[in-house]
């Protein structure tokens, strides 16, 4: 007993070692961030990822009595060799007594503590058959094949503990083909005593392969499958929380963000559309500043200028005459002065493209002081009304 009691120990000592080679500085909080999230990802993700947590195989050795027991780590499809442990009895005999309920606990290091434990029968204990089912079956495919246990068995379904898995998928008739396990409760119980008290902390029972890796059944019934409690669900919670406010928060940043920068264009597009505005504002200035001032050169072409107005009468007045008042009025010429020969002053005015339609207003009254008559003479400034229609019709 004490033998057995010491080589327990030595697997003991041998999982704590292999455990710091598996993980080293497991105990550091990034270790256990790593983990934790891992253990949210489904198990094709975990593997693709090489985190998956694995879970600790027991195979039994040599029977039902006296049989040693093998610890083995599986993580995807590698199997690892942990250590063998002797017969439990013995062990629990020499075990402190708040590990009777759990032999493993003094033993395991707490992260292959806390993996799910999984009985492994060896190959020769199982009835495998091969099924065709429909596709519709795959989501209940367990309780669909307790139907056919007593068709591809000798044995009732009570008689053994059974589950199935899925092949491979037809997509060209719609049907799957699926393997049924079973496990005949004679050779079931035998394994399960022998492992003694780890029977009730199992979370399933698989079947090894020709190659020694198990098959992916689990042929304990789901009412008594351990789900062993994560210690860290309720800090994953909280940090689950924690991660959807700080995503909850920086959604709204990037909306608030989005406004103060929507805010900012419009604000840009106000100053911009202001100055666009004074802009077509100072254009229109500028055009009706220059079409005045073209109109004004039009106006100015078009009318005869004041010094050739006055050195035409200077032309045409008679050495006899000289003006007392000359006024030059829009379109109007007015003339007020004295003249020897003021009956005579229509016709030496005419003819002159300057101005049109020169006459007396008024009558011609003599002057005692001078001799001369005075007149007043108005005319229209610019070319006969006639030459006007000529020049705007053109050529």
């Amino acid at each position: 007993m004490n033998s057995q009691v010491a080589e327990g120990r030595l697997a003991a000592n041998r999982l704590r070692s292999l455990s710091a080679r598996l993980a080293p500085g497991a105990g550091g909080f990034f270790s256990w961030w790593g983990r934790t999230l891992a253990s949210w990802l489904p198990l094709r993700t975990r593997q693709a990822l090489g985190v998956d947590r694995g879970r600790l195989l027991l195979q039994v050795d040599g029977g039902a009595q006296g049989g040693a027991i093998r610890l083995r780590l599986q993580q995807a499809d590698q199997v690892q060799e942990l250590a063998t442990l002797p017969d439990l009895s013995a062990w629990n005999s020499g075990a402190p007594a708040d590990a009777a309920a759990d032999p493993l606990a003094p033993l395991l290091p707490p992260r292959i503590g806390e993996l799910p434990r999984w009985l492994l029968l060896p190959p020769a204990t199982s009835l495998r058959r091969r099924l065709n089912l429909p596709a519709a079956a795959a989501d209940r495919l367990r309780d669909v094949v307790g139907f056919e246990i007593d068709r591809q068995t000798p044995f009732t379904a009570e008689a053994v503990a059974f589950d199935a898995r899925v092949l491979a998928r037809r997509d060209g008739d719609g049907q799957i083909e699926a393997e049924l396990v079973a496990v005949p409760r004679q050779a079931l119980d035998p394994q399960l005593q022998a492992i003694g008290p780890l029977a009730a902390t199992l979370a399933g029972i698989d079947v090894a392969g020709a190659d020694g890796v198990p098959l992916g059944v689990n042929l304990l019934p789901p009412a008594q499958r351990r789900a062993r409690r994560d210690p860290f669900r309720y800090w994953n919670l909280a940090l689950a929380a924690v991660a959807l406010l700080a995503l909850a928060a920086g959604m709204w940043q990037v909306l608030d963000n989005r406004r103060a920068a929507i805010k900012d264009l419009q604000q840009t597009i106000a100053r911009n559309a202001n100055a666009a505005r004074q802009a077509a504002s100072q254009r229109q200035e500028v055009v009706d500043l220059i079409e005045g001032q073209a109109f004004l050169d039009r106006t100015r072409a078009a009318r005869p200028s004041t010094v050739q107005i006055i050195d035409e009468l200077s032309r045409r007045m008679p050495d006899s005459t000289y003006l007392e008042k000359l006024a030059i009025e829009d379109e109007s010429l007015l003339m007020i002065g004295l003249s020897r020969e003021a009956s005579s002053l229509i016709g030496k005015l005419q003819g002159t493209p300057l101005w049109r339609s020169p006459a007396l207003t008024g009558a011609v009254q003599p002057d005692p002081a001078t001799g001369r008559d005075r007149f007043t003479l108005t005319a229209e400034i610019g070319p006969p009304k006639a030459q006007n229609a000529e020049g705007a019709r053109g050529p």
